[in-house]
């Protein structure tokens, strides 16, 4: 399986899209209070609700990932993929696969998408029943960019929430994290700890995907305060700095995965260094945990972000503490705390979920660190850290609150050569340009698994 060769197929299907589909729909984004900087493209629409549909009919959407002119969203029940015209996003397929959350890790024609939770009575993937009970991941053939085939299905005891991944040598290694420890047992530790209390490392081969198995099972330390809830996301950076972050409870797990100065370890069998934790994230009585973690391109910095209210709380209003609306910033070398960064902008609706999300940072030769952040119904921002002591915003669109109430706004915002895209819960795909030239020495991509950094600017 070949990337080119699926470059072709691209091309063939965007043609016949471009000559057979109507344009897309705008989005609301386009009206949305908004920074001058900030201008409101393309829409794929895939309109959602969160509240007004049962488990087993939600189709909401998630998170994104990149390869080549192709956009790969996960949602609900399954993934969409889409031809990436960023004024004009087409659909080709939304591949069905029943099971919630949808998170997903692309490279080349495999995609691996996360199950998340038991259901109690069997599914459909792709016309293959999931039997009650089952949970973990899915791995599919994409090669055929109209017809996804699953090949593969991983057992994980404790489901699958989201996966970060990279290519090494003749296989992939994929980090699967899961959402929730409830239910699940060790049956191993004197005081029978959840089995989540680790990351499942599993292992696809490239010229055999349909043999993908898990490898092993990579132990966290903590919980600090008895919160056991495992691994929630992990970003990862390669090239010369090879390290992994686990956002984990109230302890992020940062571990060597490379040929570095500190103990080694390898992406299969990573090398634990060191925990991170603040005061008020993630501990018992906090109702949240770290959520999220990603790197400064040279490697020097951990940007950290939690989930206070679970996603559904509205926690970024201006009687919320900072604590609950911010990004933190760590030396990661050491895990010394540089700075954080807070929500300027309070969300004042009753209902209007909002945390610091999903993000990445945007590789750029200038050495300055902007991040890019998706945080639920504050929408996306745009804030140079290259400073982490003193964080600036540099742009931003939030839209008004939902009505009537529901769960939505941004899973995630990301840069991708040049365009920022935003997964919007209820509404699809959003695009943006971002006109400033804080960005104007950014690296174009071929690809990008946002929580995975494939290089190092060092």
């Amino acid at each position: 399986m070949r990337f080119l060769s699926r470059s072709v197929l691209a091309a063939v299907f965007s043609a016949v899209l471009v000559a057979t589909a109507a344009p897309a729909a705008n989005a609301d984004h386009a009206t949305d209070p908004h920074t001058r900087n900030m201008h409101a493209l393309g829409h794929s629409p895939h309109p959602a609700t969160f509240l007004g549909e049962p488990d087993g009919v939600r189709h909401v959407n998630s998170d994104l990932a990149f390869w080549g002119d192709l956009i790969f969203h996960g949602n609900y029940d399954g993934f969409r993929i889409i031809k990436n015209l960023p004024g004009h996003p087409w659909q080709i397929v939304h591949q069905r696969c029943n099971g919630d959350q949808g998170d997903i890790f692309v490279w080349d024609d495999i995609l691996v998408r996360s199950w998340n939770s038991k259901k109690t009575v069997a599914r459909d993937c792709d016309g293959q029943s999931v039997p009650a009970g089952w949970e973990g991941v899915h791995v599919f053939d994409i090669s055929n960019l109209r017809n996804p085939e699953l090949v593969a299905a991983v057992s994980l005891p404790c489901g699958s929430h989201t996966l970060t991944g990279a290519r090494d040598g003749s296989r992939l290694i994929v980090y699967s994290n899961n959402s929730s420890s409830t239910g699940c047992v060790d049956g191993t530790r004197a005081n029978d700890d959840p089995v989540g209390d680790f990351i499942d490392v599993i292992e696809v081969p490239l010229v055999n995907p349909a043999a993908a198995n898990l490898l092993r099972r990579e132990p966290l330390a903590g919980p600090l305060t008895d919160v056991r809830t495992g691994c929630h996301d992990a970003g990862l950076i390669l090239g010369r700095v090879n390290l992994l972050a686990c956002a984990s409870a109230d302890a992020i797990n940062v571990y060597d995965v490379g040929v570095n100065a500190t103990p080694g370890g390898s992406l299969a069998d990573p090398s634990f260094l060191y925990v991170i934790s603040e005061p008020g994230v993630g501990q018992a009585g906090t109702n949240g945990r770290w959520h999220s973690a990603s790197f400064a391109w040279d490697g020097k910095v951990i940007v950290a972000g939690w989930e206070p209210g679970g996603g559904s709380e509205p926690e970024c209003q201006s009687t919320d503490p900072a604590v609950d609306k911010s990004a933190f910033f760590y030396d990661a070398r050491t895990g010394a705390k540089l700075g954080q960064w807070t929500l300027p902008r309070p969300q004042d609706g009753e209902a209007e979920n909002c945390t610091i999300h999903n993000y990445n940072v945007v590789p750029l030769r200038s050495g300055r660190y902007v991040l890019v952040s998706g945080n639920y119904q504050a929408g996306t921002w745009i804030t140079d850290f290259t400073d982490p002591a003193g964080p600036v915003t540099l742009g931003w669109s939030d839209p008004p609150a939902i009505t009537p109430p529901d769960l939505g706004g941004a899973w995630s915002s990301y840069w991708y050569n040049n365009f920022l895209y935003e997964s919007s819960i209820t509404e699809g795909v959003n695009v943006y340009r971002f006109s400033s030239g804080a960005l104007a020495s950014a690296i174009r991509l071929p690809y990008l698994n946002p929580q995975t950094q494939s290089f190092s600017l060092r």
